[in-house]
């Protein structure tokens, strides 16, 4: 009997353009039998820590909290240099330094907003919403500020809005390491045949994507929340990359860097798992 594998993946481009090829069976699935799922970060966040996949796409932050449960598979991460989200304000020349002032971020375990609390430490009040309601609310004067993700990267300044900061540059100019963004989980309830199965599946498909990039247009058209095709291939050109294809000693590097303020600031517990790429 096939083995089944309970697959959550994201939405996002960068996503949809390196699994598109696991989606509609372009690669061998090596014996098991995917079941997928396409969310947004924090539901594909949320329903991890409910146990509800076994190969998840999941932000590093939650990935940190999970570390005694999940193993980092080498493929498939969103890593790199210039990378980051961005700190957006619905005014000009306006920073983060009140209480009073509300800050939109998407998803309590993003690394988004991670990294809003490392470098804005109890300046703002925080609200999560889905990450596509943030640039409309900030436009509306709902919110005086934003921490942006996917697509919004490349739309905020025809939004009217305002840049703060780039989270990510903060990041790299601090730690001299590529931001770890997000990465494929894998339970370690699996045995390691079927990991490792998993794990060569997920990279054909993204060399699949890479031979057959036009292809994948249709997979990201059906998901994005950016139509224009030269919006979406920016978004895979930015976070589709080496460590996308091997997370490699570099990727584990940069998780145990945000690993370390993470416990820092008291994001995690100072006894939590070493978040461990699989070997």
């Amino acid at each position: 009997m096939m083995q089944t594998i309970r697959l959550g993946i994201s939405t996002c481009p960068n996503d949809t353009f390196a699994f598109h090829a696991l989606i509609h069976n372009r690669v061998d699935w090596q014996g098991l039998d995917f079941q997928i799922e396409l969310l947004d970060i924090q539901q594909l966040n949320s329903r991890l820590f409910r146990g509800e996949f076994d190969i998840c796409k999941a932000s590093f932050h939650a990935a940190l909290v999970l570390a005694d449960k999940m193993v980092v598979l080498p493929s498939g991460s969103a890593l790199g240099f210039g990378v980051g989200p961005l700190l957006l304000a619905a005014k000009p020349n306006t920073v983060p330094n009140s209480t009073l002032q509300r800050t939109l971020c998407p998803g309590q375990h993003t690394t988004a907003t991670l990294l809003f609390r490392l470098f804005y430490p109890e300046t703002t009040l925080l609200e999560q919403v889905v990450f596509s309601d943030i640039m409309p609310r900030l436009k509306d004067m709902r919110a005086d500020f934003g921490v942006c993700i996917h697509e919004g990267r490349f739309t905020w300044q025809q939004e009217g809005l305002y840049l703060v900061e780039d989270l990510g540059s903060r990041w790299e100019t601090e730690t001299q390491c590529p931001l770890p963004l997000g990465g494929i989980l894998g339970s370690r309830v699996l045995s390691a045949d079927v990991l490792t199965r998993v794990q060569s599946v997920v990279y054909s498909s993204l060399q699949y994507a890479l031979r057959h990039r036009q292809e994948t247009l249709t997979t990201m058209r059906q998901y994005a929340q950016e139509f224009e095709d030269d919006v979406l291939f920016q978004h895979v050109d930015l976070y589709v990359n080496e460590w996308t294809l091997d997370l490699g000693e570099v990727g584990q590097a940069a998780l145990d860097a945000l690993s370390v303020r993470a416990r820092k600031i008291g994001l995690i517990p100072s006894d939590s798992s070493r978040l461990e790429v699989m070997r």
